[in-house]
């Protein structure tokens, strides 16, 4: 629910000729400050503008002195929000006309006052730390197990999760979950993780009080969010190369979302049925329906770009590799992986223009050559599960810029390995972060991997195996961060890194050894992949399960532009 605050000022101005003149020529100009009650600044507050029938977002952050300057071209009936840590949302409806329309807001924004606002206020993280985790490390249900395994999908701790719920029921959400890894039946072990389930999640306020430092690096960045209409899980997104277009594939939607960043325009394609029954490969080798999760056929899950400009996707229920032409803007006939290998997850391209994806459902590495559309699977060493669930999920995959050799990791066997691209010869080693999830090389050949268990990043000299492993900011004690992915903007060398937990997106400058966290502009936010376009914006799709977990209820790709105005 929107609280609405004093307004210490509202009017149609107009702004010096300083302003005018570093304002974009096509832009309107909304300015103003944002302070408490007492009359004092409040920094790194989100000021949002929205288009709401439009599905379009546009945000800045306030300075030091509260002060904000939001260049648009948004235009007529909009929605404008100021959102800051413990104070109350202020919003209100605003209209935008010619492009030299200026607005000045001056906000004064109350604080929250009970525990219960500050709670309902707080991300996911703060509400998970509530379980009861095992304490001892050899326990089931410690704290970095259960954040390795229970959160590898969906936030636990936001208002859609944490429900107070008899522990009866939430077995019944256990055996669901379980029952997406195959596992049929409730355990003892079943048993006591949903008692912690509904002995955490109680309905009582959180008493952390987490404290988010302002950074000088968000006064000069701007969000831009574009929403996926009747999006499911629109899950890895890219840049083409040559177009420009931004390409986003919903596993649950079972197509492909094309963004163009300029028009501010989207088009959904779905993925044509090729032969698949709903419930995609799981029908087809009689998994019970239960099991099929949703309604889909493909489930395209993750995308490349192959040496043809096509992008090849991961279509995780129809077991094979999608090919989507950005020409014709059509899918072509999908290439089925050999034999059993349900589940193709990341997919990356080498040098050489050869395809290289991990398969979850029967832990391998597959090699696709798409001019030949030959498939080879890799069958990787024997698993040794480390999570509370006897699994181990093989998962990112990345491509070395020094040699051309194939990198992998394994989710829940705390594994990383490495694949030799001519002779197939694998070797595996120990992952130095807890949970290494993605993994990507720069083009300096170093190896940059996530470490979801611990809220860390490693850095991976693989010419001699120096590692480094950098803890991510923690707003809070033992609110470890959930990173996700990450990926290395080619213009910076800075590594952008995808989080789950804390509702923001990070930043880590390798030179300085600093990390920025920009607060997103929604509740609930749970990104999965990051690219970048020609301009340096780091664009990434947003996407809880369910996504009416994520404020608004409807799936975004999101960009950040870290040199607004600089």
């Amino acid at each position: 629910m929107t609280t609405r605050t004093s307004l210490a000022g509202l009017r149609v101005a107009t702004l010096s000729a300083a302003v005018l003149a570093a304002s974009s020529a096509s832009a309107a100009v909304i300015t103003g400050k944002l302070t408490n009650n007492e009359g004092e600044a409040i920094a790194g507050a989100i000021v949002r503008l929205s288009d709401v029938q439009n599905g379009l977002s546009e945000s800045v952050y306030t300075g030091p002195d509260g002060g904000y300057v939001l260049e648009t071209d948004l235009k007529g009936d909009l929605r404008l929000r100021f959102r800051a840590h413990y104070f109350e949302d202020f919003e209100e409806q605003v209209v935008l006309g010619s492009a030299d329309s200026a607005l000045e807001k001056n906000i004064r924004m109350g604080a929250l006052e009970t525990d219960r606002q500050i709670s309902e206020s707080l991300a996911a993280s703060y509400h998970f730390n509530e379980l009861p985790f095992d304490t001892e490390e050899d326990q089931p249900f410690t704290r970095e197990k259960f954040q390795l395994e229970c959160l590898s999908c969906h936030q636990l701790g936001n208002p859609f999760t944490r429900t107070v719920r008899p522990a009866e029921s939430w077995q019944q959400t256990v055996q669901r979950m379980h029952a997406y890894m195959g596992a049929v039946g409730i355990t003892e072990k079943d048993k006591r993780r949903a008692e912690i389930f509904a002995e955490g999640f109680d309905g009582k306020p959180t008493d952390m009080r987490p404290e988010f430092p302002f950074d000088p690096a968000l006064t000069h960045t701007k969000v831009y969010e574009y929403q996926l209409p009747s999006s499911g899980v629109p899950h890895d997104a890219y840049v083409h190369s040559d177009n420009g277009l931004v390409y986003t594939v919903d596993q649950f939607a079972d197509g492909m979302y094309v963004t163009d960043l300029d028009t501010k325009e989207t088009r959904f394609v779905p993925h044509p049925e090729q032969g698949m029954p709903l419930g995609g490969i799981f029908t087809v080798l009689g998994v019970p329906p239960a099991m099929n999760k949703v309604n889909v056929r493909h489930g395209p899950h993750s995308l490349a770009e192959g040496p043809d400009g096509k992008l090849y996707t991961t279509n995780s229920y129809s077991a094979s590799i999608g090919v989507f032409n950005a020409e014709t803007n059509q899918w072509e006939e999908k290439i089925p992986l050999p034999g059993n290998a349900p589940y193709p997850h990341t997919i990356r391209v080498d040098k050489e223009g050869i395809l290289w994806f991990s398969v979850v459902g029967t832990e391998q590495i597959g090699r696709l050559d798409p001019k030949t559309q030959e498939v080879t699977l890799i069958t990787l060493p024997e698993p040794r599960p480390v999570a509370i669930t006897p699994a181990v999920l093989t998962y990112g995959v990345a491509v070395s810029s020094l040699d051309g050799s194939i990198w992998y990791s394994r989710l829940w066997g705390n594994r990383i390995g490495r694949i030799d691209p001519e002779t197939l010869e694998v070797t595996e080693i120990e992952s130095p972060v807890f949970g290494p999830r993605r993994l990507r090389f720069a083009e300096d050949g170093i190896l940059w991997q996530t470490g979801y268990g611990h809220g860390e990043i490693a850095r991976i000299d693989t010419r001699t195996m120096d590692i480094k492993v950098y803890e991510m900011p923690e707003f809070a004690p033992d609110a470890r961060p959930g990173p996700y992915s990450l990926n290395i903007a080619p213009s910076t060398g800075d590594v952008w890194i995808n989080e789950t937990m804390t509702d923001h997106i990070y930043r880590f400058d390798p030179k300085a050894e600093e990390f920025v966290a920009y607060p997103a502009p929604l509740r609930g936010t749970y990104t999965r992949d990051v690219t970048f376009t020609d301009e340096g914006w780091a664009c990434m799709t947003n996407n809880p399960i369910p996504v009416q977990a994520l404020e608004e209820f409807t799936g975004v790709l999101m960009c950040l532009d870290p040199n607004y105005r600089n």
